[in-house]
């Protein structure tokens, strides 16, 4: 595929203008330089549709475009349990984890566990996460974003590579938090509507003369087995999405984690303007995870019918992208980048925040509080500190994921040897007085040596249900170790006092809205 020249003045309009979008909204205004908690949690000031819309930006990358299209030819709209489950995990989220972690202004993970379990926690979680960030996740997004780009574009791979890094990184270095927040409503309308623009013409294909709706029908009737939510033990594809566990088993785990306490996506509702601000920003992001299957999944059921023959599966959706017009296609392949750069810049901005408020500046706020220098300083330490990782995830792409054949299947196994553990520690820490630090260590080192153990002496056992089973025995150790081993007196400084689980009436008439919709869904495609 290559893009015509009206494609490539669409893309060009569209990175200049996200672009000086970006400073706009970042300048400093009347004088005012910016401090850390600008630079970090974009002043706490964020309203509702820049949470929601970046919730959802910072989710959605290329990898999950294609990846999830790719799935969607191969198992089926059973794929879609990902975006449709966590639309309720950010209900819960909404509802009983942020009046806690907004009470007691939290700004990151790392932090929040210093504060309920010790100093050590921190230290360790932070490395952990730094690590796992630049590693694992943002060489990820730029690694496949550019084998993305370069399906559809012809563009030399390591140009893509370095421009996407260079780019994400320039388009959030002055502003921090602010820049990338506060543009995502413009990234995700583009992503839908890119999404949704080539559903309706792989529809209207299949359909014919009967329209969108004739498609969607013709589609059902002409691959059946693709619509079916909940797989039942003989699917080949069985061990990626076991059966009932994607509604009661270990996907919690993963969503919970994810959603929950992923410093990557939390740090929007943390800069939130107040508490109903941010639950009305999470209950907006659950309404866009109901639609994100029409925009990624579907296209790649689609392709099942319009391109029966390919290769791979993750050829599904740049194939179905072939279908666009001219300028059209630019358009759609610039939601495309959108997807990549708001990812890739959302990731940037978490590991600058957690280097430099979880590790650099730790002994500097201990020993009171920060003037002006020392705050401009840690935004100069911020904006190095990015640097630095998207420089180092340029380099390490390659050597990391380039002989990878499933590179996203692994790096989900490869996090979800933690996830169990984190969601033992954070769980416990918000809602179980007597966890200790002595206890979320031993969750998070048995949730490492666990799920290794369990898949080399188990394969078979589904991955999910492997995660939900490390996820009780690590919940087992850490309430033992807790009880056997008392924490320091003062360890815990996270207050209930003052924390309402109670929500407004919009947030519950609009959760029980999102809950009769997957209900329905369900229902109808079990």
């Amino acid at each position: 595929m290559r893009l015509s020249t009206i494609d490539l003045i669409v893309v060009i309009i569209y990175a200049i203008g996200i672009f000086g979008l970006a400073q706009w909204v970042s300048r400093d205004k009347g004088g005012h330089e910016k401090d850390s908690s600008d630079y970090f949690l974009a002043s706490k000031s964020l309203p509702w549709w820049a949470i929601g819309a970046s919730l959802i930006a910072a989710n959605i990358s290329a990898e999950q475009i294609v990846g999830m299209a790719g799935s969607g030819y191969a198992i089926g709209l059973a794929i879609a349990s990902y975006e449709w489950m966590a639309a309720l995990t950010l209900l819960i989220v909404g509802k009983f984890f942020l009046p806690i972690f907004l009470r007691n202004e939290i700004y990151t993970m790392p932090q929040f566990l210093e504060q309920r379990y010790g100093p050590s926690i921190r230290t360790l979680m932070a490395v952990f996460w730094l690590a796992l960030y630049v590693f694992v996740n943002l060489t990820s997004i730029i690694w496949l974003g550019s084998i993305a780009v370069t399906q559809v574009a012809g563009v030399d791979q390591t140009v893509a590579l370095v421009g996407l890094g260079l780019f994400a990184l320039l388009y959030q270095l002055k502003g921090g938090l602010k820049a990338v927040a506060l543009t995502d409503i413009v990234q995700v309308t583009l992503l839908v509507f890119g999404g949704l623009t080539i559903s309706y013409l792989t529809l209207s294909q299949i359909g014919g003369d009967a329209g969108v709706l004739g498609g969607f029908h013709e589609l059902t009737r002409r691959a059946p087995e693709k619509f079916d939510m909940i797989l039942s033990r003989d699917n080949p594809f069985y061990k990626d999405l076991p059966g009932l566990s994607v509604l009661i088993g270990g996907m919690w785990i993963a969503n919970l984690s994810y959603w929950g306490f992923n410093q990557y996506i939390i740090q929007r509702a943390l800069a939130a303007k107040s508490l109903p601000e941010a639950q009305k920003g999470i209950v907006f992001a659950a309404f866009l995870k109901l639609l994100m299957p029409l925009v990624i999944v579907v296209p790649g059921i689609a392709a099942v019918v319009l391109a029966p023959d390919l290769a791979k599966p993750d050829e599904a959706y740049p194939t179905m992208m072939r279908l666009l017009p001219s300028g059209l296609l630019g358009l759609v392949f610039a939601a495309l980048i959108a997807a990549i750069i708001a990812s890739t810049a959302s990731k940037i901005n978490s590991i600058a925040t957690i280097f430099t408020l979880d590790l650099y500046a730790k002994r500097t706020s201990e020993s009171g509080a920060m003037d002006k220098a020392q705050e401009r300083k840690l935004v100069r330490v911020g904006r190095i500190a990015a640097s630095v990782a998207i420089l180092i995830a340029i380099f390490a792409a390659r050597p990391l994921l380039g002989g990878a054949d499933q590179a996203f299947q692994f790096i989900q196994e490869f996090s979800g040897f933690f996830t169990p553990g984190i969601t033992v520690i954070f769980l416990l820490g918000l809602f179980w007085k007597r966890a200790t630090e002595a206890g979320a260590i031993g969750a998070a080192v048995a949730s490492v040596l666990l799920s290794w153990l369990l898949r080399s002496v188990a394969p078979s056992i589904p991955f999910m249900d492997r995660m939900a089973l490390v996820f009780f025995l690590s919940l087992a150790l850490a309430v033992v170790l807790s009880l056997a081993v008392k924490g320091r007196g003062n360890a815990n400084r996270i207050t209930m006092e003052g924390v309402r689980f109670q929500t407004s009436t919009g947030f519950n008439v609009a959760g029980v809205g999102v809950i009769l919709i997957l209900i329905a869904l369900y229902a109808t495609w079990w």
